[in-house]
């Protein structure tokens, strides 16, 4: 039986609030069959995983997949580097952004995609305390928006 569509496994939801993401791609992760099984499980953690490339390659540092609890000796160590699998012209674009400017490569989310682990890669720009704060303000300005509007659509129908 082949699994389809996406199944989310872990997320990195302060991401989106430390950084300002600019692109995003989806790339492949070499792991191990003790790791895969405990991802099945919907266990692993993204808050310190960041990306790199070195010698041509990308490689996924600080992700925390917990032991596979049914395992033996052959299990994984939790935080070993990843290797990511993405397309060669892809892994040049990236180099070439990270080099010029300071950008980092922060994975946002893993999960199945037809039976396959993935990893959605982020090309993004470090928010400083400042821009945190008027994200903030504005997405409350937003929010403080739609309700009043709310408000009056059920005020005139009511």
């Amino acid at each position: 039986m082949k699994e389809k569509g996406r199944k989310v496994i872990a997320s990195n939801k302060k991401a989106r609030h430390n950084y300002s993401i600019l692109e995003t791609y989806e790339a492949g992760v070499a792991l191990v069959g003790t790791e895969v099984k405990s991802l099945r499980e919907g266990k692993a953690s993204l808050v310190d995983a960041y990306a790199s490339i070195d010698d041509g390659e990308v490689w996924l540092r600080g992700l925390h997949v917990p032991e596979y609890g049914h395992g033996t000796w052959t299990n994984h160590a939790p935080r070993r580097t990843r290797k990511l699998l993405l397309h060669r012209r892809e892994i040049d674009k990236l180099l070439g952004k990270t080099k010029e400017s300071s950008l980092t490569l922060v994975p946002l989310s893993m999960y199945f995609s037809d039976g396959k682990v993935k990893v959605e890669l982020a090309l993004a720009k470090g928010k400083q305390d400042y821009d945190k704060r008027q994200d903030l303000a504005r997405r409350d300005t937003e929010r403080e928006i739609t309700r009043e509007l709310g408000r009056r659509i059920k005020g005139m129908r009511g």
